[in-house]
């Protein structure tokens, strides 16, 4: 399985990562990227995919971006660690479609779940960039919350 993942994704290859998980086709990486593995997020109207009810189903970042603030999310400038706060990045074709999202980890480096395959682990964001899922085109925080 790894040489299918450096297949889609060469920068992996350079940068490094690790599989964390089986296959599980239950959930998707804008799920994985929210915390949630019991479901596939996706705004296609679909009884297959969940979208939070007050955002508009379409495929724009603008989208991501309403659904991901439902949890506490808010744009930031990048994906630069800040030790108060939990990132996303989300990912988008040339086109302008959302492709992916990515969820970083306190350590500073990022997870994500590729489709139906694996989480993996990787050490920069742009490891999942370039044909398959574009670019990283918006950033999001959320302050973690701690518990006393």
């Amino acid at each position: 399985m790894r040489e299918i993942i450096e297949q889609l994704f060469p920068r992996l290859r350079e940068s490094g990562f690790e599989i964390t998980s089986p296959p599980d086709p239950t959930y998707n990486c804008v799920a994985w990227a929210a915390g949630d593995i019991t479901r596939w997020w996706w705004p296609a109207e679909s009884p297959f995919s969940y979208w939070p009810a007050e955002v508009r189903r379409d495929e724009s970042v603008a989208s991501f971006l309403e659904a991901f603030a439902t949890i506490g999310y808010e744009i930031t400038d990048s994906g630069d660690v800040e030790t108060t706060f939990e990132k996303v990045a989300v990912f988008a074709s040339s086109d302008g479609i959302p492709t992916h999202v990515a969820r970083q980890l306190i350590d500073g480096t990022w997870t994500s779940k590729l489709g139906r395959l694996e989480d993996i682990g990787h050490t920069v964001v742009n490891g999942v960039s370039g044909s398959e899922y574009g670019n990283a085109v918006l950033f999001l925080k959320r302050r973690i919350l701690t518990t006393a």
